[in-house]
């Protein structure tokens, strides 16, 4: 990793204590119902294990690693150390001011993200001196989500935990999965060599092509970054996002085809989460969404569950797994609007 990666400019144990001060507060309960909460959560990550297995064929060696029950400033803490991880940077970054302002910024974009988030699975973020990736779950806002769409708490956080397994089986049963997100992301947060001059003509280039085409596209945020990158860093940026969207789709398809079969009211939990996810928002919250890719991190769900439906249902679930056999098999970002240019080319 470059000297000049964005990770060694901030100063991530800053940026952990602004975010953890900064989180806002989850909506009271009574010590009883958060226990409760804490207690039914790692038993449906466990729970989630076998049937997820079952249905993605995928095979994981060793033991499960128990899941961390987390609030959002323990959520914002491992988010900072994970980044840190994947972005390369030390402990104690060189130029204390320039650490201390992406520190802080770091952080208050981390204590916006932290009251939205259910869980995730972190491969980057370590349970146990052993190493290995760690599945966090947030319960303060599993909580406020389960009240808020009136659905039985404890289907909703068994139909959240077979999202979050399914990707904890897909990292541990493809383990080169962590190291390739890894180096493609050292490449985007590289300094670019480019000089000013080159990414200010980029930039122009961009902004005539947007006027001339009136474009108006919700990726707009991706697009600006393209703009602005090296042809390497759009590369990395267009398979990271490529990855993103096959990963999230793959543990939609699974939780669509585990859950009638170990969530009853399943069809209601997801026809209101989805109710949700579409509702309008404050004209505020929705410029930090755009800002975030919040609603480009939507549409990889969509995009990436038509994908995995597509070829599973025309090939079955044994050969759509060679889709893990390694990076020159994910899809292509073409691929992934025309499953069957993938199925010709990979199968």
């Amino acid at each position: 990793m470059s000297g000049n990666s964005i990770g060694a400019a901030v100063d991530w144990g800053f940026a952990a204590s602004i975010g953890a001060k900064l989180a806002r507060s989850a909506a009271p309960v009574t010590e009883y119902t958060r226990q409760q909460a804490i207690s039914q959560l790692a038993e449906s990550a466990r729970a989630a294990e076998p049937p997820v297995r079952e249905v993605t064929r995928l095979i994981t060696e060793g033991a499960v690693p128990e899941a961390r029950i987390v609030d959002r400033p323990a959520w914002i803490r491992a988010a900072t150390e994970s980044m840190r991880a994947m972005t390369g940077g030390a402990a104690t970054p060189r130029g204390v001011l320039t650490g201390r302002v992406t520190g802080a910024q770091t952080g208050a974009v981390l204590a916006f993200v932290s009251s939205g988030i259910l869980g995730q699975y972190d491969p980057f973020v370590s349970p146990t001196d052993d190493g290995g990736g760690c599945l966090l779950l947030v319960y303060p806002n599993i909580i406020a989500v389960e009240r808020q769409l009136r659905v039985s708490p404890k289907d909703f956080r068994l139909w959240v935990c077979l999202h979050e397994v399914t990707h904890r089986v897909q990292f541990t049963a493809n383990p080169w999965l962590a190291g390739y997100m890894k180096s493609t992301l050292e490449i985007l947060t590289q300094d670019s060599t480019d000089d000013v001059t080159a990414v200010a003509g980029r930039l122009a280039d961009f902004i005539k092509q947007r006027r001339s085409q009136q474009d108006s596209s919700p990726n707009g945020i991706l697009d600006l970054m393209r703009a602005v990158q090296s042809p390497q860093q759009r590369d990395a940026l267009d398979r990271l996002l490529v990855l993103g969207t096959l990963l999230e789709g793959h543990a939609d398809h699974v939780m669509d085809a585990v859950g009638p079969a170990v969530v009853p009211t399943v069809a209601s939990i997801r026809h209101r989460f989805e109710e949700r996810r579409q509702r309008k928002q404050p004209p505020l919250q929705r410029i930090l969404r755009a800002l975030l890719g919040v609603d480009a991190k939507l549409a990889q769900y969509t995009r990436g569950k038509v994908f995995v439906d597509d070829v599973v249902g025309r090939v079955g679930m044994d050969r759509f797994n060679a889709v893990w056999a390694g990076s020159d098999n994910l899809p292509l970002p073409d691929e992934i609007e025309h499953p069957e240019k993938w199925i010709a080319r990979v199968l």
